[in-house]
Order: C-alpha cells, then structure tokens, then sequence
C-alpha cells in the first residue's frame, strides 16, 4: 500500500511539473505573442499611403542636385494594363485571388522541401507578404522577422480589398534603373505608360523585380529573355494565355527606349549608392529620404567623359578598329579608366569607369586591379631617395643584370628598347624609366621596403613580395593609383578617398559628416626631390606629349605599360589635382597599332591625361609645389653626377636635402664637346 501510494505521488507530481510546464510555455507563448504584436508597424491608412516615403535625393558638391532615389509615380489598377496584372499574379502568387494573406499550399511544399537533403526551398511569400515586408526597413531574414512579416500581412487581407493590396505592391516595386513602381518601369524602358504596354513587354518588365540589376536588359538581354520566356510560361499554366499567345509574345521585338548616361556619371553615383545600401541598407537608402551631399565636381566629370571618350576614339584609330566594332562589341575594344582625386582632402571628384557605362557597368576606375607597369617606380624611387647614401645625382649603370632568385628562374629585367646607355643620374633613370637600374634599386632595397611605401600612400591591393613588383607587376586600381600619388603632391600628407560629404535623414539630422584629417606618412623633403624627378618625366621625359600637347601648368607623373602592352598608364598630379587614366583590354589582348607596334602609357594614357586637365585647370595661375626648408637645387652631368653649368651638355637640376652635395668635374673629365654629345645616354623611352 505504501509502495503504490508513493507511486501514485510520484506520477501527480511529473503530471503536474508537465501541466506546469506547458502552462509556462502557453503563457510565454502568449506573453510573446503580445510583445511581439506591439512591435508591428501600423498599417497606413489607406493603403496606398505605403508608397508616400519620401525620396533620397543625391547632391554634388557644388549643391546640384544629381539623383532621386525613391520618388515614384503612383497610378491606379484601371491606368495598368491588364495583361502586366496578370504577369505579376501568374509569377509571383498565383493563388493571390483566394488566398487570405499566406499560402498555405507553398508553405507545405517548403515545409516538406526542407525535410528532404539537398533540395532548394522555394520561396514562400505571397504578394501581400511582400508587402509588408516594405513597411520594414530591414533585410534581416530572422524567423522573428519572418513572424512579423506574416502577422502584418493578415491585418492587411483583413482591412483592405485585393484590389488596393496589388495595387499598392505595383507601385512600390523596384524594377532597377532607378525606376520604382510600374508607371515609371514603363516609361523608363519602353517610353510609354503602363496602361499602354502589351505582353511581350508586360511579361519582360514582370519578371524583372526577382533581380532588377540581374535581368537589367540593358545589360543581360539573354537573361531577361530566359525570365521573360517562365513569365509567359506561367501566365499559360494558370489560363490567362495560350501557349501560343505565350510563344508569339517571346518572338516580338522589344523596342527599349535609349539610355542616356546621366550628366552626373553613372559610374561615380554606381559606388555612392552601393556605399550608401552598405551603411544603411536598401530599404533606408530608396525609401527613407536621404539628403546625399557627395564630392562629386559635375563639371570635371563632364570633361573627364569626353576625354575618355575622345581618347578612346583615338585609340581605335591608331589599332585600326571600325566604329561599328566599337559601338556594338565592348569586349573587342580597348576600354579606358580614369579617377580624379582632390590632392588635399582626399574626395573623389571624378570617376569614369569605362567608354560605355550602359555597355558595361563593370567600373574599371575601382573595380580594376590591373599592373601599373614603370608607374609603380615612383614607390621604389621613394625608399631609395629615403635611404642613406642615395641621391637624384646618384650614379648608377644602365647595363644588362640577372638577379639570383631563391627557388625560381634568374630575373633579367630589359628595358623598353632592349639598349643600355652606361651610366647616367637617377633622375637621368627615373625620367628615361630605365628597367635595369630600377633592378638594381630592388635588390638592394629588397621588396618589403617599396611595398612598405606603397602602403604608406595607400594602396591596398595584394602585392607579392618578389623583385619584380619594382617594375609594378601587383596590380592596383587607378583610385588607388590616383590617391597614392596624391601623397606624393601633398608633400607627404596621406587623405584617405572618399565619395561622400554629408548624410542627412528626413528631419536634416546628420547621420554622417565628412571631416578632412590628413596623416603624415612621407618624409616631406624625401617627397620633394620625386615630385622633382616626377616633373622631368613630364617636362623631358617618358611623358613629353602632355607638354606637346599644350598643358604648360606645373605638373609630375608617371608613364607606365605591363608586360606585352596589356596595360598602358599615366597617373599624374598637379599641387591640387592627382589624376590616373589606365587603357587596355579587359581581356586577353595587348595594345597595339595597325602595325604590330606597342602602344604605351606615354603614347595612350598620357594624350587623355592632358585633354582632361587642360580643361580642369583651364583659367587657374601656375601653382608651384611647395619646397621643404633646406632644399636646394644643383645643376649636374646627367652622367657623372658632377656639378656643371646650367646650359652645358647633359646638364640637369636636382633637388638635394641639406648635407648633400654633389663633387665638382675633375680636370681630366672635361672633353671636346662633340666626344660628349656622342656618349650621351639614350633619348627619353616611350613607357
């Protein structure tokens, strides 16, 4: 008896711990339902409310406005044309008409699709889900989320008509090119309005909110095509066409409206944006009324357009390309970059990423990490210019050398014409963009040093620890390029780029505000003596077309062209503005002339270089880079190193920090002047 009466307790109390349990659970359960209730966002009212957010507008820098991101055109059901309502029904909810929020159906089949290894859950959201998911400005994809959404959705069904819920959804949806809503995609597209669109188009434009940037016919008229063509086949699976009507509808021409680029750039606001979406988030960015202020300099993008484009054309020419080639075909021209950079604060005034930004909005000015070839030397230069014992005047040996490498082939660098010149300055070397004694530098530098450098300035892509990355075989965007050499201009004073002034919310709350701060990375008077040798690039060296050219302002740079012309460059500056331009294929393909001659940094990138800053600097007084107290200048044998007189043949002026002074001639140095002429170095190359 006693056995079976502690029994029967001990059943009573698990029964009543479990009893106790579920009722903690139901009362959490319902205390969370509760909570999580109080989280939903209100539902306008009316409905078509859900479309009034404002809009995030995008300004220059000199205050003229550029973009609207989010404004859109509401039109009612009875201005769409039916055969777009159907297209939207058929492949987003087809069961949307008898439906009540959720689909229960869809919600089975992903249950059960979930269960089984291996298998793709298809999407679950209905139209109205959809919907609601707009009124939060979040992507999370938390289950708590997903509850929310799928709560608002039923208070939805429960207070409006089918009828205002597609209509509302029509309105609010992204169909890319900054067109939101549907009254916009059809203007935007096909210049027309919804109410004017037939199948073929209804069903192209229905199937473009899945991935507007993917199926953006602009850019992927196959994929849009293959989206177009389950659009047309679902519209026929639930009745509202026949097969034929579907099959007739994939074979019509689709007459797109022409694009313009925008006066803005497309390129520069590509990267704004996407910066923008990675801060904030989509939802923010297109619907949360922004006030954008970005560096953006309208006028400069401007001519940086139509120097990109002009030299482009020249480009073709000079390879012998036909107009058609390189109107219809972007992959089989030769394609340009370039990015302008503001010496003293770092923003980002221009940028073109390519010839055709409606071809192809891949951007070449940031995205690009291509080899920048001799224009990488100008970093070599700085860590020996930095290093005890070397100087402009320094005399090395322009000779043929093989480096020794540990576990891999020797390393004979050649220069540009395969000829040696004997000995000559480092000024003298850098202005002639000599390859062997650039090598020579390298070895006894050692490559961790000229990296260290390039760090300094900012470049940030992966370069390899090798001899070779003297003669810039790790490659960098031209931003990069162009900010890095920014330092250089700045006398040392590294900014970091930037694209983006000020951010301000609905109520003019700045959310972010850019403040200039500059870091000292360079040693100043080191830094002068480049820019000085920089300047004999330009004024007598592997870059004298800028000065052919007409661009007389004081300027520095360097030319650069990788191995078999695949890259041709020329990144310069002047005490303001740092500039890079990059030309070459994307792809396979060096650069060459109609005659199987390559065509270099000097002969390609150089020409763009000038159109452009003759125009950016057009008005402005000569502006003299600042000198470091200390320095002074002497004029040297571009030979010897020995001071001689200004005027006298192979003479050249160097910068030299306090303490370095070069040694007069002795006697026996002086010659007749034709011996002297006959043993002067080799003409400027053409990297």
């Amino acid at each position: 008896m006693n056995r079976r009466g502690r029994l029967i307790r001990r059943i009573r109390m698990v029964f009543y711990t479990l009893a106790g349990l579920a009722a903690f659970s139901f009362l959490t359960a319902v205390v969370s339902f509760f909570v999580l209730l109080d989280q939903l966002p209100r539902v306008p009212e009316p409905l078509s409310r859900i479309i009034e957010r404002p809009p995030t507008e995008i300004y220059a820098a000199t205050g003229e406005r550029v973009l609207v991101l989010g404004g859109r055109e509401a039109v009612p059901l009875n201005r769409i044309s039916p055969r777009f309502v159907e297209a939207v029904v058929a492949v987003e909810d087809h069961r949307f008409w008898s439906h009540h929020g959720i689909d229960k159906i869809r919600l089975t089949r992903a249950f059960l699709d979930g269960l089984a290894p291996h298998r793709r859950v298809r999407g679950t959201s209905t139209i109205t889900q959809q919907l609601a998911k707009n009124l939060f400005f979040s992507l999370d994809r938390s289950l708590k989320r997903k509850f929310l959404e799928i709560l608002v959705a039923c208070q939805i069904e429960s207070r409006y008509s089918k009828e205002e819920i597609l209509q509302a959804y029509i309105n609010n949806t992204s169909f890319g090119v900054n067109a939101l809503g549907i009254e916009q995609a059809s203007r935007s597209f096909f210049g027309k309005p919804a109410s004017d669109l037939n199948l073929a188009e209804a069903s192209l434009l229905a199937g473009l909110p899945q991935s507007p940037s993917g199926y953006n016919p602009y850019r992927h008229m196959d994929r849009a095509k293959r989206r177009q063509r389950t659009v047309l086949g679902r519209m026929a699976a639930v009745g509202y066409i026949t097969p034929k009507e579907s099959d007739e509808a994939f074979e019509s021409p689709l007459d797109l409206r022409p694009r313009q680029a925008s006066g803005g750039g497309s390129y520069f606001l590509d990267k704004v944006i996407r910066d923008l979406e990675e801060r904030y988030g989509p939802e923010v960015v297109y619907n949360g009324g922004l006030r954008v202020t970005t560096t953006l300099d309208i006028q400069l993008q401007r001519w940086a357009a139509e120097a990109v484009e002009k030299g482009a054309g020249r480009l073709d020419r000079e390879i012998g390309l036909l107009q058609t080639n390189a109107a219809e075909n972007q992959t089989a021209v030769p394609q340009v970059a370039l990015a302008a950079v503001d010496v003293n604060s770092g923003a980002v005034k221009a940028v073109v990423g390519g010839r055709d930004y409606f071809k192809s909005e891949y951007n070449r000015a940031v995205q690009n990490n291509r080899q920048p070839g001799s224009g990488f030397k100008p970093f070599l230069y700085y860590a020996a210019l930095d290093s005890p014992g070397i100087t402009p005047a320094t005399v090395f040996t322009d000779k043929k050398v093989t480096i020794p490498v540990r576990g891999a082939p020797d390393w004979t660098p050649d220069n540009f014409g395969r000829e040696h010149a004997g000995p000559m300055i480092l000024k003298r070397a850098l202005m002639n963009s000599v390859n062997s004694i650039a090598a020579q530098l390298i070895v006894e530098l050692k490559p961790a040093g000229v990296i260290e450098t390039a760090r300094k300035c900012g470049i940030s892509s992966p370069l390899a620890e090798v001899y070779s990355i003297a003669l810039g075989t790790s490659g960098a965007s031209p931003l990069e390029m162009a900010s890095a050499f920014g330092v250089f201009a700045s006398g040392g004073v590294r900014h970091e780029p930037f694209w983006i002034w000020r951010v301000e919310d609905a109520y003019g709350r700045a959310l972010e505000e850019h403040i200039v701060s500059g870091e000292n990375a360079l040693n100043p008077e080191t830094v002068f003596q480049l820019v000085d040798m920089l300047r004999g690039v330009v004024d007598r060296g592997t870059a004298q077309a800028i000065r052919t050219m007409g661009f007389s302002l004081p300027a520095a740079g360097k030319t650069g062209t990788s191995n078999d012309y695949m890259d041709a460059w020329f990144t310069g500056f002047t005490p303001g503005l740092s500039v890079s331009i990059w030309t070459g294929y994307d792809a396979g393909k060096g650069l060459r002339d109609r005659n199987g001659v390559g065509i270099t940094g000097g002969r390609a990138a150089a020409p763009i270089w000038a159109d452009f800053m003759i125009k950016a600097t057009g008005g402005e007084p000569a502006r003299e880079f600042t000198v470091p107290p200390g320095i002074h200048f002497e004029t040297v044998d571009d030979r010897t190193g020995y001071l001689t007189e200004e005027g006298s043949p192979n003479a050249l002026r160097v910068a030299l920090k306090p303490g370095q002074n070069p040694e007069p001639a002795p006697p026996a140095f002086y010659a007749p002047a034709a011996e002297r002429e006959n043993e002067r170095p080799s003409a400027a190359g053409p990297d």
